[in-house]
C-alpha cells in the first residue's frame, strides 16, 4: 500500500485528484479495472474552471499543444441561424475560452504528471468488495482488489471512488442515483466532415425530428444526433450518420474516415450524498450529464482536484472536519450543471410546433441582447463559483479591514504586481498558479513583519512545502522580509491599488489551493488564520510542476 489514501478509478477525475494529493506531499495509491488508460474520446470540451485546475496540477501546457481552441456556438432552426455566442471573453483567468480536447489527450498528460511526481496506476486491478468500518473501529475503509495476480484484502483510512457511472463503490456504501434517463437514443461519430466551415465553431441544428450537433476538434469533427429508441446496441454506421447529416445539416456536408462512432443513452442524475465516512465519491460516480456544454469531464475534474486537495490538508494534520466541505461545495455546481444540460437537451427535444416557435423567438432576442453570451458562458465555464456558505471558509477578526474585492468563499481577484522579493510572477494570479495554500499579507512594514513570522511557523511546522506567503507592498518595495515570499503591488495601477487597500492599515487573508479565499481578517489574526493551513510535513517530496 502506498500512502493512506486509496483513489478507485483512473480516469481524468481519479488521476487529477491523485494528482492534487502528490502534488501536495501525499502519495496514494491508484487502481482502474481498465487494461489501460482510456481511447474512446468520450469527452471533448475543457472550459476554464476545469483549465484552471489542470494547470495547477502543470498539465495545461501538454494539453494546449494538442487542442483546438472553440470560437464559439451556434444555434440554427429550419436551416437558418437564430442565435449564437462567441468564446473566449472570460476575464480575469488564463482561459477566456474553452479547448477541444479528446478525453483520452487530457487522461494521457495526467497519467504523465501523476508518473513525474512519483505515483503509479495499477490497471486490471477492480475494487470488488468495498465496506466502511463504523466510528468506534476508526472509521476506515476494508477493500477487496482483484486481479490477474489474485486477491488483495486491505484497510485503509480514506478511498477515493472515481469509479464511473456504474459505480461499484457507489452502491456498496448504500448512496442511491436520482435522476432519469431520456426516452431517446443518442448517437456520436468522429471523423473527417468535408464541406464544414474553416472556423472552429460548435453549430446546434435543431430540425423537428431531433437535434445536430457539429463540434469540431482536432484533425476533424463530431457529429451528434438523437433518435427515438429502436432497441438497437451497436455501433451506429458512417451510413447512418450521413443520412442524419443530410437529413438535419445545412447541406453539403460529407461525414467519412470515422475513427470512432457510438451509440448511447443520455442520463440527468446526481447522487443525494458525496460521501459515506471515509469514503469519498466523486465525477460519474455521483453525476452523470447529458452531452450538451460537455460539462460532465469538467465537473469531475474539478471535483477530484477539490477533493485531492482537501484530504491531503487533512492527511497533513488539519481537522478532519474540512472535508465536510467537499459535497457543500462540489454537489451544489454538479446539481446546477445536470440541471443545465438536462434543459437543453429539453429545449432541443421540443416536438409542438407552438413551443418551437417560442424556442427559437427566445433565443434570437436572448441572442441579440448578448445575454446567451453574458449569462450561459460564464454557467458553462464553471469559474466563479460561489462557496460563502461553506463550512470550511469565514471572516476572522479584523476582517471588516480586507477590501471588498477579497471576498471569502469566491475566487480571489487578480492584480497586477512588480516582483520584489522572491519569485518573479507579474499577478497574483500567476503566484496561485502552482496549486498552493497561499497567505495573503497585504500593507507596509506591519504585514512584512507579519509575512515572515508566518513563514517562519510553516518552516517550522514542516508545511513550507504546501504553503507560501505573499507580502503585496502598496507603497513600492520594503525590507527584506527574510525567506517569506513577497511581491510589490503595482504602483502604476492605481484602480487595483485601491481596490485591494481595504479598510484598514492592512490585511491577511488565506488563498486556498483551489484559489477561493477560505478567511480574511486583519494583521493581529495571524494564529487563527494558520490554524486553517496545513501542520504537518510532506509525506513525500514536492515534484515540480511542468508549467507555471
Amino acid at each position: 500500500m502506498t500512502g493512506p489514501v486509496l483513489v478507485v478509478g483512473a480516469g481524468p477525475t481519479g488521476l487529477t485528484a491523485a494528482c492534487a494529493l502528490w502534488s501536495l506531499g501525499v502519495p496514494c495509491r491508484v487502481v482502474d479495472r481498465r487494461e489501460g488508460p482510456g481511447t474512446a474520446p468520450k469527452g471533448l470540451v475543457l472550459w476554464s474552471g476545469a483549465l484552471e485546475c489542470l494547470r495547477r496540477l502543470g498539465v495545461t501546457d501538454a494539453l494546449a499543444a494538442e487542442a483546438l481552441p472553440l470560437s464559439g456556438a451556434s444555434y440554427w432552426s429550419r436551416g437558418r441561424r437564430i442565435g449564437g455566442v462567441r468564446f473566449g471573453g472570460l476575464r480575469d483567468t488564463a482561459f477566456p475560452g474553452p479547448l477541444c480536447v479528446p478525453q483520452p489527450v487530457t487522461e494521457r498528460a495526467l497519467y504523465a504528471r501523476l508518473t513525474e511526481l512519483g505515483g503509479s496506476v495499477e490497471w486490471g486491478t477492480e475494487a470488488a468488495e468495498v465496506s466502511v468500518r463504523g466510528p468506534g473501529a476508526g472509521d476506515s475503509v476494508d477493500v477487496e482488489l482483484r486481479s490477474a495476480a489474485g486477491t488483495e484484502r486491505l484497510t485503509v483510512p480514506w478511498l477515493i471512488a472515481a469509479d464511473g457511472s456504474r459505480s461499484t463503490i457507489r452502491e456498496s456504501v448504500g448512496i442511491p442515483f436520482d435522476g432519469h434517463t431520456f426516452d431517446r437514443t443518442f448517437l456520436i461519430g468522429d471523423g473527417l466532415l468535408t464541406g464544414a466551415p474553416a472556423e472552429a465553431e460548435v453549430q446546434h441544428h435543431i430540425a423537428p425530428d431531433g437535434v445536430l450537433v457539429i463540434v469540431p476538434q482536432p484533425g476533424g469533427h463530431r457529429v451528434f444526433f438523437d433518435l427515438e429508441s429502436d432497441g438497437e446496441t451497436g455501433r451506429p454506421s458512417v451510413e447512418l450518420l450521413q443520412r442524419l447529416l443530410d437529413e438535419r445539416g445545412p447541406g453539403g456536408l460529407r461525414f467519412h474516415d470515422a475513427w470512432w462512432t457510438s451509440r448511447f443513452q443520455v442520463h440527468a442524475k446526481v447522487a443525494p450524498r458525496f460521501r459515506a465516512g471515509p469514503v469519498l465519491l466523486a465525477g460519474d460516480a455521483v453525476h452523470a450529464h447529458t452531452t450538451a456544454g460537455g460539462q460532465g469531464l469538467n465537473t469531475g475534474v474539478q471535483d477530484g482536484y477539490d477533493i485531492g486537495w482537501k484530504l491531503a490538508a487533512v492527511v497533513r494534520g488539519l481537522d478532519a472536519a474540512l472535508l465536510d466541505s467537499f459535497e457543500a461545495e462540489r454537489r451544489p455546481p454538479s446539481v446546477r450543471a445536470v440541471r443545465n444540460g438536462d434543459q437543453q437537451i429539453r429545449m432541443w427535444l421540443l416536438r409542438n410546433p407552438l413551443a418551437r416557435a417560442a424556442r427559437d423567438t427566445a433565443l434570437r432576442a436572448l441572442s441579440r441582447a448578448g445575454l446567451l453570451e453574458s449569462r450561459v458562458v460564464p454557467l458553462l465555464a464553471q469559474l466563479d463559483l460561489d462557496h460563502s456558505a461553506s463550512p470550511a471558509v469565514a471572516d476572522l477578526d479584523g476582517a471588516a479591514g480586507a477590501p471588498g474585492v477579497v471576498r471569502t468563499g469566491r475566487r480571489a481577484p487578480d492584480a497586477a504586481l512588480v516582483p520584489v522579493h522572491g519569485p518573479t510572477a507579474l499577478s497574483l494570479h500567476a503566484h496561485l498558479a502552482d496549486g498552493r495554500h497561499t497567505l495573503l499579507a497585504y500593507g507596509g512594514q506591519a504585514a512584512g513583519e507579519q509575512a515572515a513570522r508566518a513563514g517562519e511557523l510553516l518552516r517550522g511546522r514542516g508545511a513550507d512545502d504546501a504553503v507560501k506567503v505573499v507580502w503585496i507592498q502598496p507603497s513600492g518595495p520594503g525590507p527584506d522580509p527574510g525567506r517569506a515570499i513577497a511581491a510589490g503591488c503595482d504602483i502604476t495601477r492605481e484602480r487595483e491599488r485601491g481596490a485591494l487597500r481595504g479598510g484598514g492599515s492592512g490585511w491577511l487573508a488565506y488563498v486556498r489551493p483551489d484559489g477561493v479565499v477560505g478567511a480574511r481578517c486583519g494583521l493581529p489574526g495571524l494564529g487563527p488564520l494558520l490554524e486553517r493551513l496545513p501542520r504537518g510535513p510532506a509525506l513525500r517530496e514536492r515534484a515540480p510542476a511542468n508549467s507555471p
